[in-house]
């Protein structure tokens, strides 16, 4: 019998983080930098992400500056670069559960800040293109508006007294080292949601690591839960992928006894950044064959440490031959858990067999079976 979840310190209040937390940024960033570093003939590939994430924009231009060995200053990169930035704000994404989660505080009463790193103009500019973000936050703050950005402590404090808070009844989600050193320096409670993939046993001085903000538990710190739960799944969105059918790693069937349906990436690698690794289930047309319940799992798959995000799909019904080649179309509308890892193989065959039987459940329920007939399945 599992123990129950201990109750973290209560908490009255909530102060969030932006970019990395709230915004896709490093989307946008990354897009901005490959840009702008092939006029000095250099590629931006996302390895000097960690350098730069939760950095105040001067400490991450001079981390550019000094790693790409650059000619110009760090005060003319900035310069250069920031109109390049107001030109993308407009079409940054909010990551998963982020609507959700400001609706639901809001929804509750729960007093919200923003504090971040970054200008109070450029705060203000991001969250203008996300309907009604601006007016869910009672206190904003902006790196330029303390003297020592994270991971100095002072901006969540400033938040904290903003709310009218004490810092010990407030809880900060961060998805930055700095962020988080700096919520633990100024006493509160600290949920990480790291936005660099493989990166969670680095926030050991986090009170909780969570996959994504689709794994916040609210009511652990004793503030209203979530009520949107279905038969243990998470109604989503719903978002499509197809391609054919290709030779995946080859354990699917041989070393798991589970037939998965692998699909190329290509072409697709900046939809799956875009959602967080899990397990997920939806629908799935196979070529002429028909629609079948699918479950799936996005990630790096821990136990086998994948060396990049792949996308396997479980299409529950015994084919008798393979289907490799075949065009496989998918559509996601459901979310079960995050990614984990396995002591034992025994043990991760057993945590895919109950996704089959709750994502097998869940879609008999009108809200995932009505999307069985979505126009994406018709091939």
């Amino acid at each position: 019998m599992s123990m129950p979840q201990p109750v973290k310190r209560l908490v009255s209040g909530v102060i969030l983080d932006l970019d990395g937390t709230l915004l896709n940024t490093d989307a946008i960033v990354g897009e901005v930098l490959k840009v702008y570093l092939a006029k000095y003939d250099k590629r931006w590939d996302g390895r000097e992400t960690p350098k730069v994430a939760g950095k105040t924009p001067v400490e991450a231009a001079a981390a550019i500056v000094e790693d790409y060995g650059l000619s110009c200053s760090t005060e003319e990169l900035i310069s250069e670069i920031t109109p390049m930035f107001g030109d993308q704000w407009s079409k940054i994404k909010a990551l998963p559960g982020a609507n959700r989660l400001i609706k639901h505080l809001r929804g509750n009463g729960v007093p919200m800040a923003l504090a971040s790193n970054s200008p109070r103009e450029s705060i203000e500019l991001k969250i203008s293109f996300h309907e009604g973000w601006k007016e869910s936050f009672a206190v904003i703050i902006g790196g330029d508006e303390v003297r020592n950005g994270k991971p100095s402590p002072e901006i969540f404090l400033a938040a904290a007294k903003g709310l009218e808070l004490e810092p010990s009844k407030t809880m900060v989600i961060e998805d930055s080292l700095p962020g988080v050193v700096a919520g633990k320096a100024a006493g509160m409670e600290v949920v990480a949601v790291p936005s660099l993939p493989k990166q969670n046993h680095l926030y050991t001085s986090a009170d909780v690591v969570i996959n994504s903000l689709l794994d916040l538990r609210p009511e652990k710190w004793g503030l209203p839960p979530f009520q949107d739960w279905v038969e243990d799944t998470l109604p989503i969105e719903p978002w499509h992928i197809g391609g054919p059918v290709i030779k995946g790693f080859g354990r699917g069937s041989k070393v798991l006894g589970i037939p998965t349906a692998n699909l190329s990436t290509d072409g697709y690698s900046e939809l799956l950044s875009e959602h967080p690794s899990g397990v997920f289930f939806g629908w799935a047309a196979l070529s002429s064959r028909g629609v079948y319940k699918m479950v799936m799992s996005i990630g790096w798959n821990p136990y086998f440490n994948n060396k990049e995000k792949t996308i396997e799909p479980w299409l529950l019904h015994d084919f008798e031959e393979d289907f490799y080649g075949e065009l496989l179309c998918l559509v996601i509308v459901g979310y079960i858990r995050p990614e984990a890892n396995f002591p034992s193989l025994e043990a991760l065959v057993e945590k895919i067999h109950d996704d089959r039987r709750v994502a097998e459940k869940a879609l008999d329920l009108p809200i995932y079976s009505k999307h069985r007939d979505n126009p994406f399945l018709r091939i």
